[in-house]
């Protein structure tokens, strides 16, 4: 999924969010960690790092986590600082050339399971008209058509079926509509649970009536993919519609794009000592609050009102890869070894930052390595642990 954060790179303009206060500080201290390397690890060559990592502790007590390519194999290990590569396909990818069967290619992006066993997921899909030979334009970008789509497991995650309905969020409109750039929605964040509802971002390129950016969804259950609902602005209250479905459905209000949100949420996690919520994502420098590119974060007391974002980590991200050099980072996340919840949605004073790091060889990436570095977060008046 790199290529959607290369193409992403041409962020919103910055609007002004309301602080949270206190503000919470997120400072790097460790060095980086290799928890996988592609060439190493792999069990085949397409096994390579390329969505943020997503983790839950299974029934048995051990950690599975999916941070792979479009051919989902899963690590597993004791805790998240441990772990090896499952050589068993948990969700394969079949590049199934109908665009009405949502079967190209899968990327598992979110997970939530109330019990270890049975798994909701919602998977990153890409439709590559290119590919098919379905596209009026040249290029993969101005090809590519993607949706959020539901799978669930009932072995622990060793394998993963569609559910019914599959389809979540997508644009309104099908494959052959307004190619020339990437379309629909992409990239969810991790999902996390308040009150009674779970909550997930989904960041969408936008399209006529739809502002580009990240949008918040709710849904009581995930195990049933027609209750999640993106908000609107006052409510959750917005439900997308297949656009190859039999019949017509009624076109879907745009949902709200939540700054400081300009690329996707690479995950957000509740601080367990003040509550407050924590989200990191990775933004491309611009003239605004982005004065490099790197790995950003911004605090909010509830997922719908953020700080403005400061700087985690500087790093190329973005850009002709025959220029930006020896190697580019992307895909950060949030994980805590300590965490309380199954689904390491809560993190304490010294979580880690799991990020992919790519090395570029003649102009393309080669080798991938899932790296982890520890961090400390403080408050105003405290120092850093």
């Amino acid at each position: 999924m790199l290529r959607l954060i290369l193409g992403l790179a041409p962020a919103l303009a910055w609007t002004s969010v309301e602080a949270a206060s206190p503000q919470a500080s997120v400072e790097i201290v460790g060095s980086p960690e290799i928890i996988y390397n592609s060439t190493r690890d792999q069990c085949a060559p397409i096994d390579v790092p390329d969505v943020d990592a997503r983790a839950f502790k299974d029934a048995s007590g051990q950690v599975v986590m999916f941070a792979l390519h479009f051919i989902n194999r899963p690590l597993r290990g004791p805790d998240i600082g441990h772990l090896k590569i499952d050589c068993h396909v948990a969700l394969d990818s079949r590049f199934d050339p109908d665009p009405a069967h949502y079967a190209d290619r899968n990327f598992i992006a979110a997970l939530w399971t109330d019990d270890g066993r049975n798994i909701s997921a919602l998977v990153h899909h890409e439709y590559h008209a290119d590919a098919h030979q379905t596209c009026r334009v040249e290029g993969e970008l101005g090809c590519w058509y993607n949706t959020i789509l539901a799978f669930e497991s009932h072995d622990g995650g060793a394998d993963f079926v569609k559910s019914r309905p599959a389809f979540v969020a997508g644009a309104p409109f099908r494959q052959e509509a307004e190619q020339g750039r990437h379309r629909g929605f992409f990239n969810p964040s991790n999902i996390v649970s308040e009150g009674a509802y779970k909550y997930v971002f989904m960041s969408t390129t936008g399209w006529s009536g739809q502002p580009f950016g990240a949008c918040l969804f709710r849904s009581p259950n995930p195990a049933d993919p027609a209750t999640w609902q993106a908000y609107d602005g006052h409510d959750f209250t917005i439900r997308f519609h297949d656009p190859y479905a039999a019949g017509s459905a009624p076109e879907s209000k745009p949902c709200a794009v939540i700054a400081p949100f300009v690329l996707p949420v690479g995950s957000v996690v509740r601080e367990r000592r003040s509550g407050l919520w924590i989200a990191v994502f990775q933004a491309a420098r611009d003239t605004g609050v982005f004065p490099v590119d790197g790995f950003y974060y911004a605090v909010g007391r509830d997922l719908l009102h953020w700080s403005t974002p400061k700087l985690l980590m500087a790093g190329n991200g973005f850009g002709d890869l025959c220029k930006v050099g020896p190697s580019i980072m992307s895909y950060p996340a949030l994980l805590d070894e300590m965490a309380q919840t199954r689904n390491f949605e809560d993190v304490g004073a010294s979580p880690y930052l799991y990020y992919v790091v790519m090395k570029i060889e003649n102009c393309a990436t080669s080798e991938r390595f899932l790296v982890r570095r520890k961090l400390s977060i403080s408050y105003e008046g405290e120092a850093h642990r």
